[in-house]
């Protein structure tokens, strides 16, 4: 029966239907014949390379089914397969194929992990070797009744069985016809062998044919099959699995058949529609020119456009693509829709030498023998030495010049004249790309792209910013400019739209709006402050701009950060020029010269004047009355004072000192802090200590090292309470935004945070509305006591870990949008999976899912998902409930589905509708709640 089924020569007629298989007669067979138009109608609709049944047009559809696009709208198709995402392994190959028509979507999506049958792979071999036009559609066409293929690729079934695609004898072996032919899933080995057979490899096969694959499951491979696995992976058109497997029987998909013909393009000389192969001759204003066989075609690019190069699977970005680097475009009707990398080298050379005229099209050269001739057009650019585009008739004679040429047309057309040295004198716009100090340089980057570097002299260039003089240290990177060049040399740079940038000084005057600073060339300028200004004082925590300190000789030495409209967005105290006391004792105040005598820790005096520009304050309070602040400056009474040489700045009676705790003598109870002066303070134990979280609490619960604020009692000896700072993170509980309380959950239970006056941001500092946060979030706050400072909210991240590198402390989420978020574990690192914590990466793996976010500290918190495999019963809308089928009646069955849950089979997303029963599923659970379904 073999040797028979092996002779079979497949003959259509017309007529009544006989279709006659010659070779045995029990295999003749007579059909009812089905009309040319109806055969027509089926081969209009049916999807090339579909996925599921219900995708392909039946033998008795009368409709138009969605199969044979036509080769344009697959091109256009090949940008917007929304299940395609970018970065997807096989998006290249998908891509490519769909431009070219040998595969297409519906619907806007490509279904790459839907498995393909035998006809479907078939279907798209003939299409690969460009042999579907010779397919007979205009008769019916009846294969023995064991054979069982669709109606639709009937036809072309026994196309290949004529190209020799098929081998009759294997394919219709009894054995291999115990299911449907034609609808049974395509196996990795048998679409191996279907590759190498359209090649035209088959003789290279044969002689592998006894070689072993080298994979690990080689015992598994079909020995028919193993030299067409052999020359496969030679070829380099399949690769092995994980754990050097091949899996031979298993299943391929829509897009590992696609990436599978993709490659094999490398080793065909066929010339595919559409599909068109140069050197970029120009790229600009949205339009590609490829030079090609001695004449040039335009491609309209647009964003469905996608880039690749001939050695990478990663999409690429238009800019990568360079004029005068060989590409293959594809596309119909003259709009790319893949554009190909192949070689990258610009097909240039170049030429120099003296620059001597222009004249009807024609650069003239000196040269050793004479003059040398180059011929332009309107297409050549011309440069000066710093790439601005110019007149040809604007090179001086004498200039040196660089001619690059083209080499792939065979006319060598000078492209491009730069002059290499001469004489510049312009005005330009552009931005400021590098500040070099030392060769006293700035690298300007012009308009169009193009960079030029000139020297100022000091002196002579000018440097400015909106009526301000500037010095060549205060221009930044990145500001844009106008500037002007003359005889070579920098004359001018006026910043036209600044981007932030520093200055330094100190401040000569100071109000609630502005700010006045002397330079170090003695010159001041006036600045606005931003609505709300950072303030860094060092050793000061959470400074405020009343603790900034003005004087016309004095002032702190600042730098001020200046956002792109000149107002000073940050302040930061570099040093001061002042004498601090902290708790200096008071020895005497002589009301009539306003002379204050006081000793300071150490026991030195120091006597100072008050004046009534001395800022001062007693019991909180502030006040302009030397009378009244010097009636409270009696003997031995604390005060704080700020002063330079004899001249007070500001005298306050001593309510609370500041500064970081650094011994704790629990036998003389006494406490040592040292305040942003460096002034250390010792003073007896506090009536009550404050820490957010404790009640109670004690200077046992106290620890070193931490910034304490020391609240005094009335006669300033004794502290009334110690307020520790701490910098937590806990998870939010509740929101009322009526009573702008936040309810977090700490050790001891819950706790309300009312967050009115309460600074909030995110983790990038930006300032956010008590709206955005969420029950759930995490919070870092800063507390004095268990007084709130501010309230930052805590970003996480969720979804699979797509990589793991322990020994580097790094690994990968990627959430559930497709978006990949880096995490360096540098700070430490704590993994909890089913109620255990551990502080090791090698303990996370590519198959867990999590939610990862960084404490107060940096240190990365990971929680693992739990996870549990199911058989699906049904979905419950009403409660957003998923039901699964029991192994037991005690077995929990219902479990809620969050309202973004990412379902999904392999890379195409799922609504949950979709799953039907008996479906094999994991669900993965955050907060008891399931947040990813993988459908089996």
């Amino acid at each position: 029966m073999a040797d028979e089924i092996a002779n079979i020569e497949i003959q259509i007629s017309h007529g009544e239907g006989n279709i006659e298989l010659s070779g045995h007669k029990k295999l003749k067979r007579k059909v009812q014949s089905y009309s040319a138009k109806a055969v027509s109608a089926v081969l209009a609709g049916t999807m090339v390379l579909g996925g599921t049944g219900a995708v392909f047009a039946d033998s008795t559809s009368t409709g138009t089914p969605i199969a044979a696009v036509t080769t344009q709208s697959a091109a256009t198709a090949a940008g917007i397969f929304s299940d395609v995402k970018t970065g997807f392994w096989a998006e290249k190959h998908i891509y490519k194929l769909a431009s070219q028509g040998i595969v297409v979507g519906n619907n806007g999506l490509f279904r790459p992990g839907d498995s393909v049958t035998q006809q479907e792979a078939v279907l798209m071999a003939l299409r690969f070797m460009k042999l579907q036009g010779n397919v007979n559609t205009s008769t019916d066409v009846v294969l023995p009744a064991d054979f069982m293929v669709t109606n639709y690729y009937k036809p072309y079934v026994v196309l290949a069985f004529q190209q020799g695609l098929l081998d009759k004898t294997v394919e219709m072996a009894v054995d291999n016809l115990k299911t449907s032919w034609g609808e049974r899933k395509a196996s990795r080995e048998w679409v191996a062998e279907l590759l190498v057979r359209a090649l035209g490899k088959s003789a290279s096969a044969a002689a592998a044919a006894g070689e072993p694959t080298g994979f690990a499951d080689d015992s598994k491979v079909s020995a028919n099959k193993r030299g067409y696995i052999n020359t496969a992976v030679d070829l380099g058109l399949a690769n092995g699995l994980d754990g050097n497997r091949f899996d031979p029987q298993g299943a391929v998909t829509r897009a590992q058949l696609a990436t599978f013909f993709s490659r094999a393009e490398a080793h065909n000389t066929l010339d595919y529609d559409n599909t068109f192969k140069g050197t970029v001759s120009s790229l600009k204003d949205g339009k590609l020119t490829l030079f090609s066989n001695g004449s040039t075609t335009d491609f309209t690019l647009n964003a469905n456009t996608a880039y690749f190069t001939s050695t990478s699977e990663t999409r690429i970005s238009l800019n990568e693509i360079q004029p005068y680097t060989k590409v293959t475009v594809i596309g119909a009707t003259y709009s790319a829709a893949y554009v190909e990398l192949t070689d990258p080298t610009q097909q240039l050379d170049q030429a120099e030498g003296t620059f001597t005229k222009v004249s009807s099209g024609i650069v003239w050269v000196d040269s050793a023998l004479g003059y040398d001739q180059y011929d332009y057009d309107a297409g050549t650019v011309f440069t000066d030495v710093n790439g601005t585009v110019i007149q040809p008739s604007s090179i001086t004679a004498g200039s040196k010049i660089r001619l690059t040429r083209e080499t792939f047309s065979g006319s060598h057309k000078v492209v491009k004249v730069q002059v290499t040295s001469g004489v510049v004198n312009k005005t330009a716009t552009g931005t400021i790309q590098n500040v070099d100090a030392a060769s006293k340089s700035i690298t300007f980057k012009n308009t169009d792209g193009t960079t030029e570097s000139f020297k100022w002299e000091d002196g002579i260039s000018l440097f400015s910013s909106q009526n301000s003089i500037l010095l060549p240290a205060d221009l930044k990177a990145g500001a844009a400019v106008s500037y002007t060049i003359k005889d070579n040399l920098i004359r001018s740079v006026e910043v036209t739209s600044g981007i932030e940038r520093t200055v330094k000084g100190f401040i000569y005057e100071l109000t609630d709006s502005t700010i006045v600073y002397q330079k170090t060339d003695g010159s001041r300028e006036v600045k606005l402050l931003a609505s709300k200004p950072v303030i860094v004082i060092p050793n000061v925590a959470n400074p405020v701009i009343g603790d900034l300190i003005s004087d016309k000789t004095g002032g702190d030495n600042v730098q001020l950060t200046l956002n792109s409209s000149d107002q000073v967005t940050h302040i930061e105290v570099v040093s001061r020029q002042i004498n601090q006391f902290t708790g200096a004792t008071v020895v005497d105040f002589n009301a009539k010269t306003q002379f204050l005598t006081f000793t300071d820790n150490l026991g030195k005096a120091h006597v100072i004047k008050l004046d009534t520009n001395t800022k001062m304050s007693y019991d909180g309070t502030p006040t302009t009355s030397i009378t009244s602040m010097g009636a409270r400056l009696a003997e031995n009474r604390k005060v704080d004072v700020t002063s330079i040489n004899e001249r007070a700045l500001s005298v306050e009676l001593s309510t609370k000192y500041s500064g970081i705790l650094t011994a704790i003598n629990a036998s003389t109870r006494t406490i040592v802090f040292k305040m942003s002066n460096g002034q250390l303070m010792t003073m007896g134990y506090p009536l009550n200590v404050d820490i957010f979280g404790k009640t109670s609490a004690t200077m046992a619960d106290v620890s070193v090292n931490v910034p304490v604020t020391a609240v005094l009692t009335g006669n300033q000896e004794i502290i009334s309470v110690l307020r520790v700072a701490s910098s937590v993170q806990l998870e939010v509980a509740g929101v009322n935004a009526n009573t702008n309380k936040v309810t977090v959950k700490s050790g001891s239970g819950t706790s309300d945070i009312y967050v009115a006056a309460v600074p909030l941001s995110n983790e990038a500092g930006q300032t956010i509305t008590l709206s955005e946060i969420k029950t759930g979030d995490y919070v870092n706050i800063n507390f004095d006591g268990a007084t709130a400072l501010s309230m930052q909210s805590v970003k996480q991240y969720s979804g699979q870990v797509s990589a793991v590198d322990a020994a580097a402390r790094t690994f990968t989420v990627k959430d559930y949008s497709g978006v990949s978020q880096n995490f360096a574990a540098s700070a430490g690192v704590r993994i909890t999976r089913d109620g255990v914590t551990t502080t090791d990466l090698s303990g996370l793996t590519t198959a867990d899912r999590v939610i990862a976010r960084k404490d107060a500290s940096g240190v990365i918190i990971i929680s693992v998902f739990s996870q549990l495999s199911r058989t699906f019963a049904r979905y419950e809308s009403a409660t957003s409930e998923v039901m699964t089928k029991r192994a037991t009646l005690n077995e929990n069955y219902k479990f809620v589905l969050a309202a973004n849950a990412y379902i999904h089979q392999g890379d195409t997303t799922l609504p949950v509708q979709s799953l039907k029963e008996n479906d094999n599923i994991i669900m993965y659970f955050n907060n008891d709640k399931i947040v990813e379904i993988v459908k089996q």
